[in-house]
């Protein structure tokens, strides 16, 4: 699998990067079979958060012989800093380890949640503090809603962090506005050597009231076409990597997709671009 360079970290990551939630809901003996496969097909780089449900716990049988093979972030939605200070040192513990690739502020997408992270006494406090004492060597942010693009501009302008990781697919591509954000976001990272995550590449549609068939909070594109497009389309921008899908069923197919990757040109991203008026956009109604 192709590895990019996460801009100033210096880290080689794959450019599928393992988005733990999908074995935060299953036992281990699943979540085992999927972490193995992840290893198998060449993924260096692992994302976790204790919203993820039993994620961390998951890992930690694995942590001893991995732990240096691969890069770790992890995450705090707390908003102050003795609750993010508390809920690192809870991470750590149940990852059975003592430091971190990667710290990052959870779900960051609206400026008002900036704000509060951002105040004295803030949950960023923490995340220096961990850097200052060797916990975590590089600092970030993450966040889901159509608002991430611009929120996360402005957290730069805050504070000069290491990563940012938004949510970004063809089907959001066609949103002008939402496109005009994360163009100008992708050309501060590149100017700052920021490191750029994308979250939600097969995002279809929330799933409303319906069952819900993927354990994923979105639906998600689950045809091979579709996804190697979708992965495709991401992987031809200015980022490192993507986060793999949050269901395990699903995960093999982005694996795929990602192996058989080749940069689309510009006629052919316009033309899954135009495709988009198909779906519902994944941040619009409950998710905004």
């Amino acid at each position: 699998m192709e590895q990019r360079r996460l801009g100033r970290t210096g880290h080689s990551s794959s450019v599928v990067a393992f988005g733990t939630a999908g074995i935060g809901g299953v036992d281990q003996e699943t979540a085992d079979l999927a972490i193995q496969l992840i290893l198998d097909r060449g993924v260096n780089h692992f994302d976790v958060a204790p919203r993820y449900g039993e994620a961390e716990v998951r890992l930690q049988p694995w942590m001893s012989c991995i732990r240096d093979r691969i890069f770790l972030g992890c995450k705090t939605a707390q908003r102050t800093r003795d609750a993010a200070t508390a809920e690192l040192h809870r991470s750590l513990e149940r990852l059975g380890i003592d430091r971190l690739d990667l710290y990052q502020l959870h779900a960051v997408g609206k400026l008002h949640e900036l704000d509060e992270c951002t105040a004295t006494g803030g949950a960023l406090e923490a995340l220096v503090e961990a850097r200052e004492s060797g916990i975590a060597r590089w600092l970030g942010i993450t966040g889901h809603t159509h608002d991430a693009p611009r929120t996360h501009l402005e957290a730069l302008r805050r504070f000069d962090f290491d990563t940012v990781m938004f949510p970004l697919n063809f089907i959001l591509w066609s949103d002008a506005q939402y496109r005009r954000d994360a163009e100008a976001l992708l050309e501060y990272c590149r100017r700052k050597d920021v490191g750029v995550h994308i979250i939600k590449t097969v995002a279809k549609d929330p799933w409303g009231g319906r069952p819900r068939t993927q354990a994923t909070w979105y639906e998600p594109f689950t045809d091979q076409a579709t996804i190697d497009q979708a992965v495709a389309f991401v992987l031809s921008q200015p980022v490192a990597t993507l986060v793999s899908v949050g269901d395990v069923t699903v995960l093999p197919k982005v694996l795929s997709a990602a192996e058989r990757f080749r940069p689309l040109d510009a006629a052919a991203q316009a033309a899954l671009v135009a495709t988009a008026d198909r779906y519902h956009s994944p941040f619009v109604g409950s998710w905004a």
